[in-house]
């Protein structure tokens, strides 16, 4: 198993890779100690490549190791697939038999400046393509990916909407039963948008797109709940046709006022 980092660089092409050596088995350098950082895991026994993302690793790591993979399979003559390690628990036998094998040498060779030009990082950057999937197969790709213990998961970003989870109570004869549902909150709006808090994310690919990006805090951590401080856009509230006519209707001045009429008629009939 050939084991590469991901890095962030202040120079075009903003980002590379370099080989990691130290470490006997994968298990010595995806631990705790490295989880604000990416890599990139290539399997030469299954045509596997991994990518690997640490629970606090930045936004930016994430995408950047995405187009990496995409890269190191280019390399590789599309004879290796693609895969997260990110979407198995770390108790998933999966994630331990990747986690137990050992570092070596490979054919593959790590991605520096050399390897970029403008018209090539054009067509790379193609590797990851943001656009809004269809709702139910985005929800069934991110619930494929396992939540991380030590983290709970607050919100939901598909396709420029941001959910919530819902927490709703389906049965309490018996035994007490619920089941967490997704609640729109609005669509976020272009440019930036803030939320109040720390929190760590995790981008869901599939097929070279992005189906979701989820918004995590940790369980143990006293940290105040997490709001979002730009408006959001309610469609549901703005985009419903109405009905014409009785908008129209509404404006209509009527021939008798009954209300008024029967008062003071009442009036009248007291005076009398």
């Amino acid at each position: 198993m050939q084991i590469f980092e991901a890095l962030e660089i202040r120079e075009f092409p903003y980002f590379m890779t370099v080989d990691v050596e130290e470490g006997e088995t994968v298990g010595d350098v995806l631990n705790d100690l490295n989880s604000r950082k990416a890599y990139l895991l290539i399997d030469h026994d299954t045509k596997r490549i991994w990518t690997y993302n640490g629970a606090n690793s930045s936004f930016k790591l994430q995408i950047f190791g995405g187009i990496l993979a995409g890269m190191f399979r280019k390399q590789l003559k599309l004879f290796y697939r693609v895969y997260s390690l990110n979407m198995y628990s770390k108790d998933d036998p999966k994630f331990q038999e990747v986690m137990t094998k050992p570092i070596g040498a490979g054919r593959a060779k790590s991605i520096d400046k050399k390897d970029f030009s403008d018209s090539r990082m054009q067509s790379t950057t193609g590797d990851l393509i943001i656009h809004n999937p269809r709702l139910s197969k985005a929800i069934e790709n991110i619930n494929s990916c396992s939540i991380p213990d030590d983290l709970n998961r607050i919100f939901i970003i598909i396709g420029g909407i941001i959910y919530s989870e819902e927490e709703v109570l389906e049965a309490m004869l018996i035994e007490e039963k619920s089941s967490v549902n997704l609640v729109k909150l609005g669509r976020l709006n272009n440019g930036f948008n803030f939320f109040d808090g720390n929190y760590s994310t995790r981008i869901i690919v599939k097929e070279r797109a992005i189906q979701g990006i989820e918004l995590f805090v940790r369980n143990n951590d006293e940290v105040p709940s997490l709001r979002i401080k730009s408006p959001l856009i309610h469609e549901d509230k703005i985009s419903k046709e109405g009905d014409m006519e009785k908008l129209i209707t509404s404006f209509e001045i009527p021939d008798s006022l009954p209300d008024i009429e029967a008062t003071e008629g009442d009036n009248q009939n007291k005076n009398t």
